[in-house]
């Protein structure tokens, strides 16, 4: 006994590894997050790019847990390559993660169609737990669950939670724990006979790999070319299927129907349902509104007009109180420290970098929080639902608008998330039209453009012009990108069947605790990320500024001497010009200055030209660049808003006029500014010939439209 203790209390201190599994919309990152909280991280699963989110936490006081939220599917037999990182954890076929218990997640309100998936688990005979979900949408259908009698039937334990209320989850914790200090598959009995499907090709895998249950020998004879077996191994399992005459396809097919036959079983002994007469649901009658061919889409644009509004309404206070505080600290900084290099690097390199990235912050949190509760509620998936038809109009389909919408974030993860696209056509367009949709970077150059350009009027009282020129621009990049994919579905030659079935999940209240969460992380993600990157270019962007040619400076310097030396009481105006001058003869202003013939019929002058080799890091570079060149010239403190509102050409005229901004909002809208984005082009079509064919057609659209808006106004 002393000793079975002793083992607990060293199994008690190792970190136990869980995997979270389930159908899509069964609550799973619900949960996930109600059990992790802020001790999440993102990254890639090892050689394919697919989200890996794993979490940590704490079971009891000593006993913590690594979390890996796997990708969401409905069987284990995968078709895309999300639901095949899943399939490889769950067959113990990925030598990078190893897992002690399966959390499986399973929707109470649609509970038959969740039980496939279980079942199929079960019978790996691998340390798992149901936690059922949706518990408070099935007793609004009126399906009541006997889980006693469900534990029983399929021999494992059955915890009913609500995470978005944060109940059950304590006795989660507790059964996690338990199944994971005796560290064994809770179920000995078979959920279906899997035996009896091809008897003598199993027994013939198992002599192979002796540990492997029935039905995992099944999918070693099914899909052992997908698994990590030496050749020696991957040779004899296919005699054995040569041998025996294994049919894949009969099998999976005979399988699936026993499954279902069990299923009915339990479902008829531990469920009661509502009869099919039953009143709809306060979901199906708002869908009748939502997705009506006319109230849907003036409702969708409706939505959409509200979110673009709301980044202006609610981010205006918080951004000009974090304006206000950079200028007060670039002026006391200005006066305490000495005159030097350093302090001046420190000052127009380092804070005013810092005001670039932290500026824009408020803006961002709000649209990544509008979007989460978005999709929360429920309400995305319908969008998908509603732009179906459009899609395919354009050679798309409905699937198409999930990453579309995900772009207005991010193109990356966007771009990413095609592979639930099955057709390869539709996600190729997908891919190659995604970067048009305006993602967060672009967001702080569109604000302080509009800001400098747009006046900050209301019509009726609440709408706000700044608003509806974003949205306009948010528009242009939708619309671009349907025209750009009508017009390359007749030139992409891939020819595939295209399907679009899509689950509508039920409508819930928002998480306001998931949308925090969200905004917190996405907020951190943005300022070191995009921080990172932004800061190193500010502080090259500063030595660039001030440095450049010896003789070109040194003639420069001594010109002004003389002069200051001439006309004393000039000196402050002529320092001004020394500036600007030095500015212009530095590293950054020659190269600025060879490009600035290109830009110009843009509107464009050098700095600009600048700031768009420079925001090819990431688009949000342009305002920390704009904010560095306008404080290494100008060293006075006033916001980059109104550095920006005083420049001039060398002829007078103001650089920021309308025209110019509008032209510089289309290019941003339209133009590949983000090497991140063909990095991922290129690993997901597994080609340099997209992403460079995608950079050169973004390229001659956003320099076209472009010319074409600043010789229109």
């Amino acid at each position: 006994m002393q000793l079975l203790l002793q083992t607990f209390q060293t199994l008690g201190k190792k970190s136990v590894h869980i995997a979270l599994v389930g159908n899509p919309n069964s609550g799973k990152s619900s949960l996930f997050n109600a059990l992790t909280g802020l001790n999440q991280k993102v990254g890639n699963f090892p050689g394919v790019t697919v989200d890996k989110k794993t979490g940590s936490l704490w079971l009891d006081d000593q006993q913590q847990a690594e979390l890996i939220d796997l990708p969401g599917t409905y069987s284990l037999y995968p078709r895309r390559a999300d639901e095949w990182v899943a399939y490889k954890v769950l067959m113990g076929a990925d030598p990078d993660i190893q897992t002690d218990v399966v959390l499986l997640v399973a929707d109470a309100s649609n509970l038959k169609r969740n039980l496939l998936f279980c079942s199929q688990i079960i019978d790996l005979k691998i340390p798992v737990v149901m936690a059922l979900t949706m518990n408070d949408i099935a007793a609004k259908k009126n399906i009541n669950i006997d889980i006693s009698g469900l534990e029983a039937e399929l021999g494992i334990p059955v915890v009913a939670v609500n995470p978005r209320k944060n109940k059950g989850i304590g006795n989660l914790k507790k059964i996690l724990q338990q199944v994971a200090r005796i560290h064994a598959a809770t179920h000995t009995r078979d959920f279906i006979d899997t035996k009896k499907l091809a008897p003598e090709a199993i027994h013939g895998v198992q002599q192979l790999v002796p540990q492997l249950s029935d039905y995992a020998s099944v999918h070693y004879l099914i899909n052992h070319e997908q698994f990590p077996l030496n050749n020696t191994l991957q040779a004899a399992i296919e005699q054995v299927e040569i041998d025996h005459k294994f049919n894949p396809t009969k099998t999976q097919a005979e399988e699936i129907m026993q499954r279902y036959h069990r299923i009915r079983q339990i479902m008829q002994q531990n469920v009661v349902e509502p009869g099919p007469l039953e009143k709809k649901l306060f979901t199906d009658k708002l869908d009748n509104l939502l997705l009506h061919r006319t109230w849907g889409y003036i409702i969708l644009l409706t939505v959409l007009f509200l979110l673009f509004q709301s980044i202006f309404w609610l981010a205006r206070f918080p951004m000009d109180g974090i304006e206000w505080s950079f200028q007060q600290a670039s002026s006391w900084l200005g006066n305490v420290l000495p005159q030097a290099w350093w302090s001046d690097l420190f000052i127009n390199g380092i804070v005013a970098g810092l005001s670039g990235i932290l500026v824009f912050v408020p803006q961002i949190m709000i649209l990544f929080g509008l979007i989460t509760l978005l999709e929360d509620t429920g309400y995305m998936a319908r969008i998908s639902f509603l732009s179906d038809k459009l899609m395919r109009k354009v050679g798309l389909n409905g699937k198409s608008v999930m990453p579309m919408i995900s772009g207005f974030a991010c193109a990356v993860p966007a771009i990413m998330s095609t592979r639930n696209i099955e057709n390869r056509k539709e996600r190729l367009l997908t891919i190659l039209i995604t970067p048009l949709m305006s993602c967060s970077a672009r967001l702080p150059v569109y604000t302080i453009l509009i800001s400098l350009v747009i006046d900050d009027k209301y019509y009726f009282g609440f709408l706000s012009l700044q608003g509806l020129v974003m949205m306009g621009l948010y528009l242009l990049g939708t619309t671009m990108a349907l025209i750009v994919s009508y017009v390359m579905k007749w030139f992409v030659k891939i020819q595939e069947k295209s399907f679009f079935i899509l689950e509508l999940p039920v409508y819930r209240a928002p998480r306001w605790k998931n949308a925090a969460i969200t905004m917190v992380e996405k907020a951190r993600i943005f300022v070191t990320d995009a921080g990172k990157v932004i800061m190193v270019i500010s502080l090259l962007l500063w030595f660039l500024s001030n440095y450049g040619p010896d003789h070109r400076i040194s003639k420069l310097e001594d010109k002004y001497a003389a002069l200051m030396q001439q006309m004393p009481a000039q000196k402050d105006s002529l320092q001004k010009h020394l500036s600007t001058e030095k500015l212009q003869n530095s590293y950054a202003g020659i190269l600025g200055k060879t490009i600035e013939p290109v830009i110009a019929p843009l509107g464009y002058d050098w700095k600009i030209g600048i700031a768009l080799i420079t925001s090819f890091a990431a688009r949000e570079v342009f305002v920390g660049t704009m904010a560095t060149l306008y404080s290494v010239e100008e060293s006075d403190n006033s916001s980059l808003r109104e550095k920006l509102q005083s420049a001039r050409h060398p002829d007078g005229r103001p650089v920021y006029t309308l025209a110019a901004a509008l032209s510089l909002m289309v290019f941003y809208v339209l133009a590949m500014q983000c090497m991140s984005t063909l990095a991922v082009v290129k690993r997901e079509t597994k080609s340099w010939k997209w992403p460079v064919f995608q950079f050169t057609y973004m390229t001659i659209l956003a320099y076209s439209m472009s010319f074409l808006v600043y010789h229109l106004f």
